[in-house]
């Protein structure tokens, strides 16, 4: 089977997107391959396809191990790939082990060709062990940036899968990323262990995306105003989850324009979106919105990611983001249809420029703070030095922070720059799953006088899930609401311990309680530095009008050699 014929049967396509083919060709050749792609230029084809090559041509060896930071996006894919008739299945956090044995179960012995798993998996002795008797031919690392402290996600848990490849001798890497500066791009392969540098890349250029910087001293109106002139779907990117809520609610209660107004369109039904709310929350709103229903949605950076809708309009960023990178990922969401599409950043100098300082304050408070904060966690969750390797403990930071006499946003980023020196492992807006655990023996049941829900319940548990008396399970029925009110009923009765879906924060040792411990400058001052200058690189790019927007972002990443687009701001200023 060739690449193209593998593209027609599994995917209905007749040729490549630009530069896909390269890639495949540079997998299939068995080379480790960093390839850049901007967001909607088709990445995961560029591993699907030559893995199904592969099986066809060597049953022996037939599984990709996809590596992604995103549960949702694992979701989408596994139900994409199942939809087409190509097996696969994903491993991530809040599955117990049981479902998560059956899914390497079936990726051992089944006509499985993909497994999607997070990074944090990695970290588990017992599914390295797995992999190693799976038929794996390839590795893809998707948002391959987050390896590199030069990027703007790094995310420590990415430095296992280095380990991983010494596990998985003469396995290739394909590490796929949107948004990379060279420094990052070096990076990237010196952290997966490229045997030798391989990078593809496709120009960031996008001749339908408009980029626009929008000064302005009223921004509610503002992204009135433009949401009233440009018809579509569009996102709206603020900072914070109240600001969504409010703009969102604020968007709603707009009045609508009288239809006398030449060239205005309604603003339509607006939402919003954030990590604080359940997940079947966050997947009815991403659905409305993919397929209609809602138009607008406004939404903190935790929406849009692995999302494919191809005819968004318009995005707006109501505040600056914190690097270009993040900024130009965002931004591409809109057009992937290849029509005409907007990328507006709203911008007051003075607000703005202060804003961008206090974030920098704020998100590298002074290293004394940092182990302060590492002392007085443990000590509000009764770590004793020496003791809590391995202990995993839900947080509550507000709680935290109101015994702790600590302010929450340095709280948040000293937490998190303790994960990057390895401490802890702290994880924002983690979604802890339903659980159960039966205390009450069989045979003692019928004393309890039990309602007929109650025994149905009962019943069901006992039936589906074998361990439920000797330990918590995770039970998909109280995704239910009427089950989740019997639930409730039995624990309070003392029949059963109930933990209900919860979002909040989880922390987990991953070394014991230490008496002193040691911030490196590579953790402290020259990710500080880093963060700095992508900072004042964004603060520049949106204060700066005498260069064409487009130009800039590319030359950020290392195209210095491109044209002016003629349709930004700033070219329409200077050309019109």
């Amino acid at each position: 089977m060739t690449p193209l014929e593998a593209l027609h049967k599994y995917f209905g396509y007749d040729r490549f997107r630009p530069l896909q083919e390269d890639i495949i060709s540079s997998v299939l050749s068995g080379r480790d391959t960093l390839a850049l792609m901007p967001t909607g230029g088709g990445k995961s084809v560029c591993f699907q396809v030559p893995t199904l090559v592969m099986a066809n041509n060597n049953p022996e060896k037939r599984l990709c191990l996809v590596i992604t930071p995103l549960i949702a996006l694992m979701k989408d894919q596994v139900e994409n790939l199942q939809t087409r008739g190509i097996h696969a299945a994903a491993v991530y956090t809040g599955m117990s082990w049981d479902k998560q044995r059956v899914a390497l179960d079936n990726c051992l012995f089944g006509p499985y060709h993909f497994l999607y798993c997070s990074p944090e998996r990695l970290e588990s002795e017992e599914f390295r062990n797995r992999l190693t008797q799976l038929p794996i031919c390839l590795i893809a690392v998707d948002e391959a940036h987050c390896i590199s402290q030069w990027g703007y996600d790094f995310r420590p848990s990415y430095l296992n899968i280095a380990a991983v490849r010494e596990l998985l001798p003469g396995v290739p890497v394909l590490a796929l990323t949107a948004t990379a500066t060279p420094d990052t791009i070096n990076d990237i392969q010196a952290k997966l262990g490229f045997e030798q540098p391989n990078v593809l890349r496709k120009s960031f250029h996008r001749d339908n995306l408009q980029y626009i910087v929008r000064r302005t001293d009223n921004k509610d109106e503002q992204v009135a105003h433009i949401l009233s002139h440009v018809p579509g779907s569009a996102i709206v990117y603020v900072r914070n989850r109240r600001r969504a809520q409010e703009l969102a609610e604020w968007l709603n209660n707009k009045p609508t324009p009288a239809p006398s107004q030449k060239g205005e369109v309604e603003i339509g039904s607006v939402d919003f979106y954030h990590a604080g709310l359940t997940t079947q929350e966050r997947n009815e709103r991403q659905e409305a919105w993919k397929n209609g229903q809602t138009r607008v949605i406004v939404a903190t950076n935790a929406f849009g990611m692995g999302i494919d809708k191809a005819d968004v309009r318009l995005v707006i960023h109501y505040d600056l983001p914190s690097c270009i990178e993040s900024y130009y990922q965002e931004a591409g969401r809109a057009g992937r249809d290849g029509q005409t599409a907007y990328a507006v950043l709203l911008f007051n100098e003075r607000e703005d420029k202060q804003k961008a300082r206090k974030r920098i304050a704020d998100n590298y408070p002074p290293k004394e703070f940092v182990i302060n904060v590492y002392h007085k966690t443990c000590d509000f969750l009764q770590v004793g030095e020496g003791s809590g390797l391995g202990h995993r403990f839900t947080l509550h930071i507000d709680q935290l922070c109101h015994v702790m006499h600590l302010p929450v946003l340095q709280t948040y980023s000293a937490l998190h720059l303790l994960t990057q020196a390895g401490y802890i492992d702290f994880e924002e807006e983690h979604e802890t799953q339903p659980r159960v655990q039966i205390r009450v023996p069989r045979y003692q049941l019928g004393e309890y006088n039990l309602s007929l829900e109650q025994a149905e319940m009962l019943d069901q548990l006992m039936r589906k899930y074998s361990g439920i008396y000797t330990d918590l399970q995770y039970v998909r029925e109280a995704d239910d609401k009427t089950c989740h009110q019997i639930l409730v009923s039995l624990a309070q009765r003392g029949i059963i311990t109930y933990i209900p879906r919860s979002v909040g924060c989880s922390l987990t040792f991953t070394r014991e309680r230490e008496a002193d411990i040691y911030l490196s400058p590579s953790i402290f001052e020259d990710r500080l530095a880093r963060f700095t200058e992508k900072m004042t690189a964004m603060v520049e790019y949106a204060s700066q009008n005498q260069f064409c927007r487009e130009q800039v972002l590319l030359a950020y990443f290392g195209e210095t050699d491109a044209i002016v687009c003629g349709h930004c701001d700033v070219c329409r200023t200077t050309f019109y």
